[in-house]
């Protein structure tokens, strides 16, 4: 995706998604960061009562990040799940996005980006759980 409508997109995808901190990278040489996520598959979910719910994992990746930041996330704490709430972008000075990824429990993680370049690949075969998501409001 190479703009802010795609980044709806992928937001919408990964909502309710859970992320391990030790399944965030950023490569600052590169210009990349990644984050597997384990994605609760609305789209199945949405199609009818009869099928299982699932979860999959995938891949978001940012291309041209020029920084990466993290808020309220304990990076010692490789093990600790976070929940994906949302991720939106504005344009910022020089002509460069901010892109914030928003957990609940208020942790962030803040992308400097000169483009909007995001992928979402499904990595492997989805699997099925019990629990459909409910937010705690």
């Amino acid at each position: 995706g190479k703009n802010q409508n795609d980044l709806k997109v992928i937001s919408a995808y990964s909502q309710d998604s859970v992320v391990t901190v030790k399944d965030i990278v950023f490569l600052k040489k590169n210009k990349v960061f990644i984050m597997i996520i384990n994605r609760f598959m609305w789209e199945d979910a949405e199609k009818g009562i009869f099928r299982e719910n699932k979860r999959g994992r995938c891949a978001i990746k940012f291309e041209e990040v020029l920084n990466a930041k993290a808020k309220n996330i304990n990076q010692k704490n490789k093990n600790k799940p976070l929940e994906c709430l949302t991720i939106e972008s504005s344009l910022i000075k020089n002509d460069n996005y901010e892109i914030n990824i928003f957990f609940a429990g208020g942790s962030t993680i803040t992308l400097i980006s000169e483009v909007i370049d995001v992928v979402l690949d499904d990595l492997g075969a989805s699997w099925e759980v019990k629990y459909v998501p409910k937010h705690k409001i």
